[in-house]
């Protein structure tokens, strides 16, 4: 994204709007005073809700001001422009979702007990319908060959997979593993826990019901260890 001149940061609640709003492209304000961390979270929450309902191109900055109860100038002075929320609140929604202590170290946990919770907390998330309208936006034509794709990425799949990668590779330590490509592996298990449910939510088919969730997410978690598992390992199936 294009770098555009920044906002003045508003004195109060009530100061008049700037004459030079952020064009869209601008990069968040620069470090000043501390933003009001209340704020932040109800500009978010609206971020979601907003977008999940109308869209990214149906969402302006004025719509989710209004839903925070903040003025835009407080959006813009949180994060600069609407690319920056978006991304913000797809960074907000896997961490709360899925956050990185689900990924610390847990060597008194079965192998596959843990694999199992985090299945459960990653599909989860993905099958919110904030998640599924994300996917959709990000599919449109409109969207596909910006940037926000890659900013996406970046905010929660890459990071979600690192933190599994990580892990893996304790387990690795601990002779329970055996993975030559532990990126690679990462995004198979992700991509198994996917599956044909994900799809049939994206693609509003009918939903499958939770005992068909449990079953798709134990089979995924088998059939990874299967794949990985050393033959030595301690792992009990």
């Amino acid at each position: 994204m294009t770098a555009t001149r920044k906002p003045a940061a508003p004195h109060s609640a009530a100061s008049p709007p700037s004459p030079s709003v952020p064009a869209h492209g601008a990069k968040p304000a620069g470090p000043g005073r501390p933003k009001d961390l209340g704020k932040r979270a109800a500009i978010l929450d609206a971020a979601k809700r907003m977008f999940t309902r109308n869209g990214f191109d149906g969402t302006s900055m004025d719509q989710i001001a209004a839903e925070a109860g903040v003025s835009k100038l407080t959006v813009y002075s949180h994060f600069g422009d609407k690319d920056s929320l978006f991304v913000a609140a797809v960074k907000s929604h896997c961490e709360r979702s899925l956050p990185s202590s689900l990924f610390e170290p847990a060597p008194g946990t079965p192998l596959r007990e843990r694999l199992l919770t985090i299945a459960r907390a990653f599909y989860e998330m993905i099958s919110s319908p904030e998640a599924v309208a994300g996917h959709r936006m990000l599919c449109t034509p409109q969207l596909a060959t910006s940037a926000l794709p890659k900013l996406f990425w970046e905010a929660g799949p890459m990071r979600v997979q690192d933190d599994f990668a990580a892990l893996l590779e304790r387990r690795i330590a601990a002779g329970e593993l055996v993975i030559p490509d532990v990126p690679r592996a990462a995004a198979q298990f992700f991509t198994l826990l996917k599956g044909e449910p994900h799809a049939c939510l994206v693609f509003g088919c009918d939903a499958p019901d939770e005992g068909e969730i449990t079953t798709h997410l134990a089979a995924s978690v088998d059939l990874f260890l299967r794949a990985y598992v050393a033959p030595s390992g301690t792992e009990q199936a």
